[in-house]
Formats: C-alpha cells, sequence, structure tokens
C-alpha cells in the first residue's frame, strides 16, 4: 500500500502522524512511504531522519494526497486537503465529525474511507487512540488555565496553590475520564482545591480511593453544576461521548452565576463543547470573555506541545496503522467491533451511530 504522511496545516499544529521508527516498520511490511518535507518538523524530526529509512520525500501536500491510497495524519483534512481527497481513498486521523457539520458533509461528498482514531475502541472497550492525547490536554488544562487566572490574561489574579495565609483556587473539573483524571492530579499537585465530577458512581469511587486528599469527588447532575460552578476559579470540560456531540452543561444562566475573572478551559470543544458559549479558538489567538468569564477553547492543545504529543499519539497509533495497511480496510473492520467503531464514513455514508445522531438528516447505512 502507498501510505501517505502529509505535513500538518491546520493553524498552531506542530504535531506529526508517524515517527521515523513508524516509516522504517512500514517500510519492512512491503509498503511505500510518502512524506511532505517537511512534516516533522515542528515535533523535532527532520526529513533526513525519514529518508534514512527509506521514506520517499515529496515537496507538496497535492502530490502526496494523488499518490497514496491511505493518509495518515493528525487532525481532520482542512477545507484545501479536502479538495485533493478521492473516492474510496482511506483517511486515518482524528476527525471529531459530531463537532462540525460542514467538515462532515464535505467529507461525505468525497466518498472517503474515514477511520478516526476517537472512536477506535479496544477489547476492553476503551479508546486506545484518543487516550494519549487526552493525558496531554488534561495535563495541559490546568497549566493553561492557571496562567489564564492571572490579571494580565484578563482572570481573578489567582495563584492556583495560594501561598501561606492565602487559600488556594477551587478548581472544578467536570467528566472524571483520561482528561479529567489527569488534570485534576495537576490541580492537586499544585495545591488547588479540586472537585471531580461524573455520572459514573464506579468510577468516582475508583477516584475517590486513588487521588490526593484535597481532590472531591461530586455526582454531577444540574444543581450540582449551578452549585460547584458558581465557587469556581477554574472550570475545566473534560466531558466525552465517544464520536458524539458533547452535552452543554454549562448554559448562559449558570455562567452568568461565576465568578468574574473566573475561567473556563473547554477540553470538549472538538465535540462542540460543554459550555453554551463555547467556540473554537487557536493558540494564536486562544481566549475570549463572555459574562467577565474567561473562556479557553482550543481545538487541538496537545498540538502545542508537539514533540511529546507525537511521541505519545504514534507509540498508540502505529500497531492500528501496520494492521490496517496490511490487511486492507475491508479485514480491519472486520476482526472486532471496536475497529469497526472506527470507520466513520465510507462511499458517502455515516457509519458511526453518535454521528448520525448529531445529523440525523445525512446519508446513512
Amino acid at each position: 500500500m502507498i501510505i501517505g504522511i502529509p505535513r500538518e496545516i491546520k493553524q498552531d499544529e506542530y504535531r506529526v502522524a508517524m515517527l521515523p521508527v513508524g516509516a522504517e516498520l512500514l517500510k519492512r511490511d512491503g509498503h511505500k512511504i510518502v512524506f511532505e518535507k517537511g512534516a516533522g518538523l515542528g515535533s523535532g524530526f527532520d526529513d533526513a531522519a525519514y529518508a534514512s529509512v527509506g521514506a520517499e520525500l515529496v515537496d507538496s501536500a497535492k502530490e502526496l494526497y494523488a499518490q497514496a491510497e491511505m493518509i495518515v495524519k493528525v487532525k481532520e483534512p482542512q477545507p484545501e486537503e479536502i479538495e485533493w481527497l478521492r473516492p474510496g481513498q482511506v483517511v486515518f486521523c482524528y476527525f471529531h465529525f459530531a463537532g462540525s457539520r460542514e467538515l462532515t458533509e464535505r467529507c461525505l461528498r468525497k466518498r472517503i474511507a474515514a477511520v478516526a482514531y476517537e472512536t477506535l475502541a479496544d477489547e476492553y472497550e476503551r479508546l486506545p487512540l484518543l487516550t494519549p492525547m487526552s493525558e496531554v490536554a488534561g495535563k495541559m488544562s490546568i497549566q493553561e488555565g492557571a496562567k489564564c487566572l492571572e490579571k494580565p490574561m484578563m482572570g481573578r489574579g489567582i495563584l492556583l496553590g495560594g501561598v501561606s495565609g492565602v487559600g488556594p483556587a477551587n478548581v472544578l473539573i467536570i467528566g472524571g475520564g483520561v482528561v479529567g483524571s489527569n488534570a485534576a492530579r495537576v490541580a492537586a499537585g499544585l495545591g488547588a482545591s479540586v472537585t471531580i465530577m461524573d455520572i459514573n458512581l464506579d468510577r468516582l469511587r475508583y477516584l475517590d480511593e486513588t487521588m490526593p486528599p484535597n481532590i472531591t469527588t461530586v455526582y454531577c447532575d444540574p444543581h450540582a453544576v449551578r452549585r460547584y460552578a458558581s465557587k469556581a476559579d477554574l472550570i475545566v470540560g473534560a466531558v466525552l461521548i465517544p464520536g458524539g456531540k458533547t452535552p452543554v452543561l454549562i448554559d448562559r444562566q449558570v455562567l452568568k452565576r461565576m465568578k468574574k475573572g473566573s475561567v473556563l478551559v473547554d477540553v470538549s470543544i472538538d465535540q462542540g463543547g460543554c459550555c453554551e458559549t463555547s467556540r473554537p479558538t487557536t493558540h494564536a489567538d486562544p481566549v475570549f470573555v463572555v459574562d467577565g468569564v474567561v473562556h479557553y477553547c482550543v481545538t487541538n492543545m496537545p498540538g502545542a506541545v508537539g514533540r511529546t504529543s507525537s511521541q505519545a499519539l504514534c507509540n498508540a497509533t502505529l500497531p492500528y496503522c501496520r494492521e490496517l495497511a496490511g490487511a486492507g480496510l475491508d479485514l480491519f473492520v472486520d476482526k472486532s467491533e471496536g475497529r469497526a467503531a472506527a470507520l466513520n464514513m465510507r462511499d458517502g455514508k455515516l457509519m458511526c451511530s453518535a454521528v448520525t445522531e448529531a445529523f440525523a438528516d445525512l446519508p446513512r447505512l
């Protein structure tokens, strides 16, 4: 199979979808690797590293897309990339279709086979290709949130962990999964007073047993959200519906009750966001203020730490990439329900139930 690795062109995206070792192993498997020049530079991997393991370097993405039978990338195809896609081409990346009707419709028209990192599940129903970036985003959410609490960033002027004689910030984390638990550990480590909310009581029991003593667990219901949001200095939205649109848990009325200068980091923004007023932002222009609340809604948070993120992502994706390239799409999706769940669309029709729920009027199988 001819596998193309293009340079990521989404704003402030520095990750690369394959490390040199991945290119080498796929080459050994008998595949041809076509690599766009400069694709690895943002993560600290130069072109020579890929050329040395047998990858064919090309000057332009258009040339790469024209050759490749399978495209492996990080973020969803951008508008100009979608123009280069062709029917039947396998695209393996993060799509987050439920968060963008325009992206979904344009990819349907191209009749590609969209294999999404974020909905691929293993035999334990975990999401192995989403987990590493969720770890990064969870840890970064506190890092960025703490910065946004500073007065020059329009925050309240609060140090997250406080100091002797001055209490710490109150951090509310909505969602106790991978993002939420990583955010909680970092916030607790900095000395904040942390509350994690979730609707899964078993998960809350586990977190209660394993988290540091300055972390409290609370069942997530509308009354609890309103009560704790009004006390929070920093809220992290860490809600996940695999492949589906994130439910709005913080509406405008809740927002109006929050402290002026408090911060909302909506990690769920890829799937639409868990706050009514959230909208996608970039690393270049990451925040905006609504009702006195600073919103940080960057859609590709891990892209800012490209070297760490690329290594973590590629450690997870490479085995599946080799399997998909070696077996072909049909055998790959037939192998397990979890692999079948990764196929979000094919031949102009949606195949992921969570995406069809978000866009009930679009063609589906």
